[in-house]
């Protein structure tokens, strides 16, 4: 991997140690930095989950993606930075508490200083920093409050603001393993992603979403909405707010064919 290219992606110098606060300024910096979008989906692009076809995808091309591709990528330069990180399939919850298919989500896990450290870069709106999976009590982040609960078999729930958001498995997996369950994520019609069009990205004070024609901004707390007028000011956030140059816009899925129990991507599953 060219670490030097990836740091530059995320304007950032070498960490002169992999330590825990090196962790959270690369987390954060990612979330700022690398979209979580579904455009591949709506253009037409196939998902193609190999190291070397991410690194084009976000490093060189400047796009985003899901989290089978963020966490995919996040996890091989914390390793390459000296990290012991791997990745871990999740079942996400739907908005009733009960938990989706195997692999429907990717996160990171992280082993450092004898804890492990959940990093997750490709769930929408998630943490910000790394969340210590040992800890019995709160942990409050920027975006909201999460705890661990112990879950069957062993695996973990994880919490956030008092609603279960997904179950982590114990047992590390392959990137490849996620292959089948990302084609069925971008082709299925059943799909959260094929039936929503987003591209979205923390920022300092927020959130910022474009989703087909809407433009939704969150600062501090407050949420404003804008309904761009045309492709040129659609062309023009793309490239504006998230750094992003399309020759073509992504097909937005019709708003008529979704249904109430679709999943919002930008705020759940992957």
């Amino acid at each position: 991997m060219d670490v030097d290219a990836y740091l530059a992606r995320l304007d950032l110098a070498l960490p002169t140690t992999a330590d825990l606060a090196a962790l959270r300024q690369l987390q954060e910096r990612h979330l700022e930095r690398v979209p979580f979008e579904n455009l591949s989906i709506h253009l037409g692009e196939p998902i193609e989950l190999t190291e070397d076809a991410l690194f084009d995808k976000i490093v060189h091309r400047r796009r985003g993606g899901f989290c089978y591709e963020l966490n995919g990528l996040f996890t091989a330069l914390l390793r390459e930075l000296g990290f012991d990180a791997e990745l871990r399939g999740a079942y996400v919850f739907d908005g009733e508490g009960v938990p989706g298919p195997p692999l429907d989500h990717a996160a990171v896990v992280v082993r450092l200083d004898g804890e492990q450290w959940l990093v997750d870069v490709g769930f929408g709106r998630f943490s910000r920093h790394p969340l210590r999976m040992s800890a019995v009590d709160v942990q409050t982040d920027p975006e909201g409050e999460f705890l661990f609960l112990d879950a069957p078999h062993g695996d973990l729930d994880v919490v956030l603001d008092g609603k279960p958001a997904y179950r982590l498995e114990r047992r590390p997996r392959e990137l490849s393993e996620f292959s089948p369950m990302a084609w069925w994520q971008s082709t299925s019609p059943a799909s959260g992603f094929t039936g929503r069009l987003t591209c979205s990205r923390t920022t300092s004070q927020g959130r910022v979403t474009l989703s087909g024609h809407r433009l939704i901004e969150t600062v501090d707390g407050v949420r404003h909405e804008v309904l761009l007028p045309d492709d040129t000011a659609i062309h023009t956030a793309y490239r504006v707010y998230f750094g992003l140059t399309l020759t073509r816009l992504p097909a937005p899925p019709d708003e008529r064919t979704l249904t109430p129990s679709t999943p919002d991507p930008t705020m759940n599953p992957s």
